[in-house]
């Protein structure tokens, strides 16, 4: 046995009796408890608050509020459909065209990059995600839009006029640039960078074993990223993705910036619209009596919106965990 000096055994019963943390538990569990109740008092706040502010706008249109499409602010007639549909719309496009490129970089920096080119990609990944949003809706504004309308509207339109359903969904009668599509590439271009990173920060933190032990059986690089990276952190790659969805859905600036603010219903991706953020950022400050209430009960109906897509995410990590 080790004999311990008299002064050691002093100096670790001072500590013991001084950082006892049983004297500390009652106040410890006293302020989580009290951490965890104000986070559910502000949840039931803000939205008691928003079906207070839009309850009027709810009683007085109902179920026409949820499918109306007009927005007519003269004569008290408010529907909150296209805001409803451009929200989603340009949320869908934002995942479609963000999710695989996210993904894509992250398994490129942490499988295939080489050491000399991992840190400046790593780095311009990461200052992406610092850029304030009103900077992509300039930079959407000034420099995509022009050039989106240029080499993508005018040739994509030409080419698929007349067709069935191609014609239908991306023909533009008015290429100016802006539009949901619009609206939801600014929107990828935003969302990646979340996504990316958190993808990268959970393949890295798997264990090299596993990876070296399917390279050791034969294992080609794609199965490795197949069957060995994705299935460790699938549930952790989920909750990045509904973290930039979330981002997409409530998106103001950038999307004002570049969806055209149009209040109509439009079957072509290539159309200006509108969304519920934009909605509300456009007209909020000008705003009175039932067009406020209109625009609040909007808030509401995108703070349910948020909500449906946390529970779908809940269910989703459930799964990937039982298997």
């Amino acid at each position: 046995m080790v004999a311990i000096s008299e002064q050691t055994y002093k100096n670790a019963t001072a500590v013991t009796r001084r950082d006892n943390p049983f004297r500390f538990d009652p106040l410890f569990a006293a302020l989580s408890k009290a951490a965890a109740i104000t986070v559910l008092v502000l949840l039931a706040g803000i939205m008691s608050s928003m079906v207070y502010g839009g309850w009027d706008a709810f009683a007085k249109f109902g179920t026409g509020f949820f499918t109306g499409t007009q927005w007519d602010t003269m004569n008290d007639n408010y529907g909150g459909l296209p805001a409803i549909v451009g929200t989603l719309s340009t949320a869908l496009i934002a995942m479609i065209i963000g999710v695989p490129l996210s993904i894509g970089t992250a398994i490129y920096l942490t499988q295939l990059a080489p050491g000399w080119f991992k840190g400046p990609v790593g780095t311009a990944v990461e200052l992406l995600a610092a850029v304030p949003s009103i900077i992509y809706g300039m930079w959407g504004l000034f420099v995509f839009v022009p050039l989106f309308a240029a080499y993508f509207q005018v040739p994509v339109s030409q080419v698929v006029e007349g067709m069935p359903i191609l014609g239908t969904i991306l023909y533009a009668r008015s290429p100016s640039g802006l539009g949901i599509l619009s609206a939801g590439v600014i929107l990828a271009f935003m969302i990646v960078p979340f996504i990316a990173s958190l993808t990268r920060d959970m393949l890295d933190q798997i264990p090299t074993v596993l990876r070296e032990s399917a390279y050791g059986i034969g294992c080609t690089t794609w199965e490795v990223v197949r069957h060995v990276l994705l299935p460790q952190a699938g549930v952790s790659i989920i909750g990045a993705i509904m973290l930039g969805l979330g981002r997409a859905l409530g998106e103001t600036m950038a999307v004002t910036f570049v969806i055209g603010n149009a209040n109509r219903l439009s079957a072509s991706i290539m159309d200006p619209g509108s969304t519920i953020a934009s909605r509300i950022a456009s007209e909020f400050n000008e705003a009175l009596g039932m067009q406020m209430n209109a625009l609040i009960a909007l808030g509401c109906i995108l703070f349910f919106v948020t909500f449906v897509v946390l529970v779908i995410a809940r269910i989703l990590v459930s799964r990937v965990k039982q298997y």
